[in-house]
């Protein structure tokens, strides 16, 4: 089986339960956080949304810096509503898998870099970075948005299983 297949797989599969757990996000709570030192609740939800694009972003770019010379021209967009975050979410899975269809295998066992001002951080394969900086990556941020769910009394979606919510599949 080709790597882009396995990928294309794992993004369809982790699709689901990502957007079960982004319905879910409780409108006008964005600036919500758990802590003086954790993300505000509507920049994690856009944050999870946007993951599936990264995806492109490691196929079609070599490297990133997060902290280019001269500062960063991204501004990350917070959804304001359920309907524009599953906009995003939709928008940017669709990116992932679009990437993923149009790459191949010896694409992704091409170096790509992580910067911070201008130093790498790490560097590997892209399947690697893939499979660490995306899926991974994912996995954390949507289980870190259920507690954000769960401390402002919204259901918990079954994601790898049951969830006190939804109990069994």
């Amino acid at each position: 089986m080709k790597m882009t297949e396995l990928f294309l797989g794992e993004l369809e599969r982790e699709a689901g339960s990502t957007r079960r757990t982004l319905e879910r996000v409780p409108e006008g709570r964005n600036d919500w956080k758990p802590h003086e030192k954790s993300m505000p609740l509507g920049y994690l939800a856009s944050l999870v949304a946007r993951m599936p694009a990264w995806v492109a972003m490691m196929i079609n770019l070599d490297e990133l810096d997060m902290a280019p010379q001269g500062g960063s021209k991204f501004k990350p967009e917070v959804a304001l509503t359920n309907r524009e975050l599953l906009e995003i979410f939709d928008k940017s899975l669709a990116e992932g898998r679009d990437a993923l269809k149009n790459t191949n295998d010896e694409h992704l066992l091409k170096p790509w870099r992580f910067k911070v001002a201008g130093n790498v951080v790490s560097e590997n394969p892209r399947h690697i970075q893939l499979r660490d900086a995306v899926f991974s990556h994912l996995a954390h941020h949507r289980g870190q948005l259920t507690v954000y769910l769960r401390l402002n009394s919204a259901p918990v979606p079954s994601i790898y299983g049951p969830s006190a919510d939804e109990g069994r599949f």
